[in-house]
């Protein structure tokens, strides 16, 4: 547990803090020690403070240390340009056109670097040769390399909990936003009217449900309040965009809570569109039922630091809808199954690459996990034994695993017999010796053949001879 602030929180007459005004907590007055920042983050630190420039420890970093959390990543704030930045650091690299920001490499940690915001209209901005910044129509930034002071930054930052500021020259905190109190009251709320800062940026709305289920927080009402009618917003977040977005609320441990609070506020939609169509239209029994498994288990083994892959859930989400699309193919252009399913295949990944840009190394394992599905059904002669040896073997029998479990179970307490019987008969084979497997292959083979019938012909009777010739 961490110890509360012990200085005075700042109380703002207004419903907004005043930035000018920071409250600013002395080392004796947060729990915020330099024991708990990377070694490499606090080099940059003191590099930049040494070459005359002011930088501070920044929003994630410092709420996680206030919370008792160990933080993933130490982000750092400036003044000084992504150019005095790269002069400073030789392991140093420029990225992004919207954000210019600052990466300093050491191995496999990367200390991202980003110059303090500066407001659109303020007269820095206009004095500087600065890009100006570009809006859409919807009010969404495009482009913002605009450069300011500390507060103007700190204003600029989405949720209160992140405008919080570390030195390492004094050891102090500076809380712009009165987000110290709301770190301790467990509380998610916006940095500006709401509307406004959602318009700018849509993924904000995702940021509120994923800060909010990480930190077991609650959203404010006034953040809350305008996501379900800005929803729409969503469809102009490039595919490439979602598909991170995707990673941080599927792949953390919380994909359960988000997809729950992601259907709340109307978002998941602009995720799965297929997906969403079939669960308000209730047209596949299965369907919730399995993403909620799927999302459980992928939950489950994020605890338990096991591996996971993004492909088995968008195998998963997918699943129902791809079978959908095969009937629909089989029925109206009468082709074969294999055809009918590379035809659906073609036309759920067309559709989905719209909303998630998918990469092509996930999009081979779900068709991998998918024809795995058919192939673990064929288990007579060799098929089995080459099954087995498939490089996505184990991902398609957990996933045979997850439907044997749902389609045995719910709704009419019917039960699907066959599948159950395929997950427990692979069970097995998988952990036998050659032997056992042998025998194993035969007993399918014999399941389907029923019993044996005898191959030895009948003779033909006798013809006795009634002639009355003497």
């Amino acid at each position: 547990m961490c110890k509360k602030v012990l200085g005075k929180t700042r109380k703002s007459t207004s419903n907004q803090p005043s930035f000018a005004q920071p409250n600013i907590l002395a080392r004796d007055q947060h729990p915020v020690s330099r024991k708990h920042i990377s070694q490499n983050a606090l080099k940059v630190l003191y590099r930049l403070n040494k070459g005359g420039f002011d930088a501070y420890l920044v929003g994630g970093g410092v709420r996680d240390i206030l919370l008792g959390l160990t933080p993933k990543d130490f982000d750092i704030a400036t003044n000084a340009t992504p150019e005095q930045i790269k002069a400073l650091f030789r392991n140093c690299r420029l990225i992004g056109r919207r954000f210019r920001l600052a990466h300093i490499i050491f191995g496999r940690e990367i200390i991202e670097v980003a110059t303090f915001r500066g407001h659109h209209d303020s007269d820095n901005a206009q004095q500087s040769n600065q890009k100006i910044s570009k809006q859409s129509e919807d009010g969404m930034l495009l482009r913002d390399n605009i450069y300011g002071s500390i507060e103007e930054d700190a204003e600029r930052r989405d949720f209160t909990i992140n405008a919080l500021y570390y030195s390492a020259k004094d050891f102090k905190v500076y809380d712009f936003a009165n987000g110290v109190a709301d770190v301790y009251a467990k509380q998610i709320r916006l940095i500006g009217d709401p509307e406004t800062r959602y318009r700018e940026d849509p993924v904000r709305m995702l940021r509120a449900i994923r800060f909010a289920t990480k930190l077991d927080m609650s959203i404010h009402q006034d953040t809350k309040a305008p996501i379900k009618s800005l929803a729409p917003l969503m469809a102009n977040i490039p595919p490439a965009r979602l598909f991170e977005e995707f990673l941080k609320l599927f792949m953390s441990g919380k994909a359960s809570e988000n997809f729950h609070l992601l259907r709340e506020y109307r978002l998941f939609q602009y995720f799965f569109p297929a997906v969403e169509l079939q669960l308000e239209q209730q047209t596949q029994p299965y369907l919730a039922d399995f993403i909620h498994l799927a999302l459980k288990n992928t939950d489950l083994r994020i605890l338990h630091e096991q591996r996971v892959t993004p492909a088995f859930l968008f195998a998963a989400m997918l699943w129902y809808p791809l079978q959908a699309q095969i009937q629909a193919a089989h029925s109206a252009e009468k082709l074969s199954p294999q055809d009918a399913f590379f035809s659906a295949l073609s036309v759920i990944m067309s559709e989905q690459q719209q909303s998630i840009a998918i990469p092509k190394r996930f999009q081979a394992v779900m068709k991998d996990i998918w024809i795995l599905q058919d192939k673990l059904s064929r288990r007579d002669g060799k098929r089995a034994f080459k099954t087995l040896e498939h490089p996505k073997f184990r991902a398609g029998y957990d996933f045979l695993l997850l439907r044997a479990e749902i389609e045995t179970s719910k709704r009419d307490n019917t039960a699907n017999t066959e599948l159950q019987a395929l997950a427990t008969w692979w069970g097995e084979f998988q952990d036998s010796d050659s032997e056992t497997q042998q025998r194993l292959v035969k007993s399918v083979v014999s399941s389907k053949n029923g019993p044996r019938r005898s191959t030895r012909k009948r003779r033909k009777p006798r013809i006795k001879n009634t002639s009355n010739n003497a």
